[in-house]
């Protein structure tokens, strides 16, 4: 499994700021966000910035999706999260796809949120993840 490249230093900052279990949960995140984005295709390189505050992954160079972003939030200590635009209808496939989720939760039309302290279901937050980074791209192929 090949790890994800070194983040770029504003995301690393943010990230450090995070408690230790948080930190280790983004970087599996992000190791996974890279794998998925290198095995799908029509994705392309991704772009790793802040966007409000928050590492985030672009689909900059192809526009194939949209914007996914990690964090870890005082308002919800246990958890991380995976967002994504509220505008997209990415959290209704994520409830057709898992109805009874395991492992994670759907949280209004933007978040899945994850237990720090539970394995990262890395096959179903993989299909999301996927989903996200080619969410123009299907748009535009129906």
């Amino acid at each position: 499994m090949k790890s994800a490249p070194k983040a770029p230093s504003p995301v690393a900052a943010v990230i450090a700021d995070y408690p230790e279990a948080a930190q280790e949960k983004i970087e599996q995140l992000r190791d996974l966000v890279f794998r998925v984005a290198a095995r799908t295709e029509g994705v392309g390189p991704l772009t790793e910035t802040l966007k409000w505050g928050e590492p985030s992954f672009l689909t900059e160079a192809s526009g194939s999706g949209t914007t996914v972003r990690v964090a870890w939030k005082e308002k919800t200590p246990d958890k991380i999260g995976v967002y994504v635009n509220c505008q997209t209808t990415l959290l209704d496939t994520f409830r057709g796809l898992f109805p009874r989720p395991r492992g994670f939760e759907l949280e209004g039309n933007r978040a899945v949120l994850l237990p720090i302290d539970q394995p990262l279901p890395t096959d179903e937050l993989g299909l999301c993840i996927e989903a996200a980074f080619t969410y123009h791209q299907v748009r535009k192929s129906r």
